[in-house]
């Protein structure tokens, strides 16, 4: 009882900021002890000034905007496409039988390595981002929604045809509600893959957003707006992902506890 208490308390939610604090505190101290020029390296203070002129000034914003908006479209494309493949596998076995070679010779692929490929056929611009994104997602898309279909207990399906319910009304009302969890489990993943893919994309090939912005802080030779940057990137990625954990926790939580209550 008492560490659920302990759990429960709204600060405990807070101790995992300790050690990063600490590890700024103590690197702010260890440079103002022993101050040094550098083009790689800033001083915790100095990230935090080029941080705020950055959102003071809009650059970063903007920046924010065009790597979301980029990462929205190869998930709709590349996720959405990969949950739609991935449940019409799951729904059938000689299906997944025949498309098991093909997704084993493409999932392999990098998808920076398709980077080239891409700016050939959309040039620069959200398109070739939002293509890059959208292989990159939509593999990991396919094979966690085809395993969370094929966990869908049998007496579901078994109740299904009793009803006499159609392939999109079986979909409908039995798998996708049953499979749901795990699907979200999996967006969750293509959420975090959407943004890595999205930064790499900028930086190697694509003039706009968090990437690019980070490349001409580098070129600049100015390591406090870099670290600004990337420190910038970790806390969006950061915020999405509890974003979503506080999500599921309230709506697969309520689930459970209907489903309990049932």
């Amino acid at each position: 009882m008492a560490d659920s208490s302990v759990a429960g308390h709204p600060l405990a939610r807070w101790r995992g900021g300790v050690v990063p604090l600490l590890a700024l505190v103590g690197c702010e101290l260890a440079w103002r002890a022993h101050p040094v020029q550098s083009d790689a390296v800033a001083p915790p203070s100095a990230v935090l000034r080029a941080l705020l002129v950055a959102l003071g000034d809009g650059s970063l914003a903007l920046a924010t905007a065009q790597t979301l908006l980029a990462s929205l479209g190869g998930l709709l494309v590349g996720a959405g496409g990969g949950l739609l493949a991935g449940v019409l596998l799951g729904l059938s076995r000689p299906a997944a039988a025949s498309a098991a070679l093909l997704v084993e010779l493409l999932r392999p692929l990098p998808s920076v390595a398709l980077i080239p490929v891409a700016m050939l056929v959309f040039g620069f611009g959200y398109r070739l981002e939002i293509a890059v994104i959208g292989f990159a997602v939509f593999f990991p898309m396919l094979l966690l929604a085809h395993a969370a279909v094929r966990t869908v207990p049998a007496r579901l399906t078994e109740v299904s045809a009793v009803l006499g319910l159609s392939l999109a009304a079986h979909v409908r009302k039995i798998v996708l509600p049953a499979a749901l969890p795990r699907l979200f489990v999996a967006l969750r993943l293509c959420v975090g893959i959407a943004l890595v893919v999205a930064v790499t994309t900028e930086i190697a090939s694509n003039p706009q957003g968090l990437g690019y912005a980070l490349l001409s802080a580098q070129q600049s030779l100015a390591p406090d707006t870099m670290l600004a940057v990337l420190l910038w990137v970790g806390c969006i990625g950061w915020g999405l992902n509890a974003a979503l954990e506080a999500f599921e926790r309230r709506f697969f939580g309520a689930m459970q506890v209907g489903g309990g209550a049932r």
